[in-house]
Order: structure tokens, then sequence, then C-alpha cells
């Protein structure tokens, strides 16, 4: 194995144990996210977000990591949003919370993980019919923020990360 395979291992297998220790891998959890009574995967989405932002910022300021935005494409974000949403909401999984879940012993979450499977498979059979519809619809280019706003990434990067501060504070002030 390579060192990036080893490094990759390493970070997964860390991060799996934070999902663990966090409790985010409970449906319960899933489910008073999405009912908004209970913030504790967004908190640790937010978190994760704030960490990996500065990482990738740094590495790309270093040069280690070239950052290449995928095409913001209305058709497949909104599809494929709704898919996911869909998908969440009724298996109380998102990917990572199913492998998770998985890996702790509860095998309910073997079905979100071959409906995921079965997804994909359907994604690669109906890709060319895809793409002459809900992918041909408006594609805005290789966008984010700092190609939207005219602004540098160290300036969009603290201003994120002061609201998802706030934000998370106040969902620590309300319980949630």
């Amino acid at each position: 194995m390579s060192t990036d395979q080893w490094l990759g291992l390493v970070t997964g297998i860390l991060f799996g144990f934070l999902l663990q220790k966090g409790r985010v891998l409970r449906f319960e959890k899933q489910v008073g996210a999405m009912l908004f009574k209970d913030m504790t995967i967004l908190k640790f989405m937010l978190s994760a977000i704030i960490v990996g932002m500065a990482g990738i910022l740094i590495l790309s300021d270093m040069e280690i990591l070239k950052l290449s935005h995928k095409s913001m494409n209305a058709g497949a974000v909104v599809i494929g949003g709704a898919l996911f949403g869909i998908g969440w909401a009724v298996m109380g999984f998102c990917p990572g919370t199913s492998l998770g879940a998985l890996g702790e012993g509860r095998w309910h979450a073997v079905f979100a993980i071959a409906g995921m499977l079965c997804g994909a498979a359907v994604y690669a059979e109906i890709y060319p019919f895809l793409e002459s519809t809900v992918l041909a619809w408006k594609d805005f280019g290789k966008i984010g923020l700092p190609e939207l706003t005219g602004l540098s990434q160290w300036i969009i990067a603290p201003i994120l990360w002061g609201l998802f501060i706030i934000l998370f504070i106040w969902f620590e002030k309300k319980n949630l």
C-alpha cells in the first residue's frame, strides 16, 4: 500500500471512531436531526467542515493538493439531493452512518447499504438517458464561493467558520 492509502485508511478509521463516539450512528440521532429536535449530527458535520476546510485550504496553499471543482449542474443537484434526502429519511442513515452502524453490528443497516448499491447500479444503467435530459439542465460550470463572490478563499473561510461556530453555540444553548 502507498503512503496515501495508509493515510486514507488511518484517517478513515479515526473518522469512524469519532462518528461512533459522537453517537451520530444512532438511529434516534438520525431521526432527531430530520425532525429538528436533535442537532447532534449537524453539530458533528459543522465541526468536520470547519476542520476539513482549514486542512484543505492549507494543503492547497502548500500545493500538496490541487482544488478541482465539479461542474455545478442544476439538474444533478436537485434530483441527486432529493434522492439522497428521501433515502436518508426512509432508512435513517446516510452513506457514512450506514457503514458505521454496520460496523457497530446493527445488521438492519445492510438494507440501507443494499439500497445505495442498487441505486448506484441503476444510475450507471440510465446514465446515457440522464446525460441527455437531467444532466443537460442548466450547467453553471466549475464554480465555488470564491468565483461567485470574487473574494479570496481566506476571507470566505473565516466568515463561514464564524457562522458555523455561532450556529453550534446557538444549538447548545437550545439543548438541541
